[in-house]
């Protein structure tokens, strides 16, 4: 005897059919590939960070000239809830046209980072930025602030950072020093010395720290911070922010002076603070540096590159961009940067694993299920 299934569940079944097959048809994205966004265009989205808001997930990151304009148009967004089909969200802070601002067309506008504020509500965009026609020797930072997570964000301010205060481990026997005899006498012992007694950060005092690659950090207390490299890229420094995330409160620290580090990427597990930096070789890729600490404040120590295996040498093509949590797991999003065409950059993710207590980084694009 024939049975019969009723019409609805048979098109009840075939649609649950088609959304299982749609879904596994999209792979996770291949570490250096073409990645794409849902109208098929490239993904033109550098150095940036990636913020879960909901079920969504908004990826920041530079624009760059090369795919879709002659020119950086500001921060780009995209939006994805599985991590694998990103649509475009546009640019949320842009560029203008206006010759009297800071983000004049022409700028650089490099690592942004977006945070949540649950006191204020708002979400803040923290970035690296120099100004037209002064290559890297602005080395400002800026902040904008925004109601949605899609932005579009406004700009609060820029500039450098902490004006008129010293680390709070600066050496007081150094403090008004003068190294005008061995300031320009860069890589001798006697500048060497220089540096890590606080040579630049002395110099830059009244008008504030210099700021490049930086990233931002979001403790389990709330209390927010800012990382970058100054200080001539010589020295690392960790800048607390104010409670509504919108500036520096005067708290901050130098880390590793005369280290060389850029592109800090910094995360925390089972209560220590772990931090990958690379060393500063231009465009071109280096071995990673692993740093950690029981207080973010506090005393940081080195460790061996978490990288192992063919290519760890290089970070495996690759300069760390910042981290990304899913679920329990942490990964180590980066970019492949590609300078005569930076637009034409790759992204790549690396799952990092923790082995007899240290952060352990394969060669392997994962697969990340939301």
């Amino acid at each position: 005897m024939k049975r019969f299934v009723p019409l609805t569940i048979l098109l009840f079944s075939m649609l649950i059919y088609m959304s299982t097959a749609a879904h596994a048809a999209t792979p996770f994205p291949t570490n250096g590939g073409e990645w794409r966004d849902t109208g098929n265009a490239r993904i033109n989205c550098h150095g940036g960070s990636i913020l879960k808001v909901g079920k969504r997930y908004y990826w920041y990151g530079e624009h760059r000239a090369g795919l879709d304009a002659d020119h950086q148009k500001g921060v780009a967004c995209y939006s994805s809830t599985d991590l694998r089909n990103w649509r475009n969200e546009g640019i949320v802070l842009p560029v203008t046209a206006d010759t009297t601002s800071h983000l004049q067309q022409g700028c650089k506008i490099e690592r942004p980072k977006v945070i949540y504020c649950p006191r204020t509500g708002k979400y803040m965009l923290w970035f690296h930025l120099e100004l037209k026609g002064r290559g890297y020797e602005a080395a400002y930072c800026g902040v904008a602030e925004s109601r949605k997570p899609a932005g579009p964000f406004t700009l609060l301010r820029t500039g450098r950072v902490n004006p008129g205060i010293y680390p709070l481990n600066f050496d007081p026997r150094y403090k008004g020093h003068d190294w005008s005899a061995v300031a320009d006498k860069w890589w001798t012992p006697e500048w060497m010395e220089a540096v890590k007694q606080g040579v630049y950060n002395e110099r830059d005092r009244l008008e504030g720290q210099m700021s490049r690659d930086m990233t931002l950090f979001v403790d389990d207390n709330g209390q927010a911070y800012h990382i970058y490299s100054s200080e001539e890229n010589l020295t690392l420094q960790i800048a607390e922010l104010t409670p509504d995330y919108s500036r520096h409160s005067g708290r901050y620290i130098r880390l590793f002076p005369g280290g060389h580090n850029e592109a800090p990427v910094l995360f925390k597990n089972q209560g220590r603070y772990w931090m990958i930096c690379s060393g500063c070789t231009g465009w071109a890729p280096n071995k990673a540096r692993l740093f950690s600490a029981a207080d973010i404040m506090g005393e940081w120590e080195e460790h061996p590159s978490p990288f192992v295996g063919e290519g760890s040498e290089t970070t495996f093509q690759s300069q760390g961009a910042f981290p990304l949590k899913v679920g329990k797991d942490i990964y180590f999003v980066a970019d492949e940067w590609r300078p005569k065409c930076l637009a034409d950059s790759r992204y790549k993710i690396f799952r990092i694993e923790f082995r007899n207590g240290m952060p352990h980084i394969e060669n392997r694009t994962p697969e990340i299920r939301p």
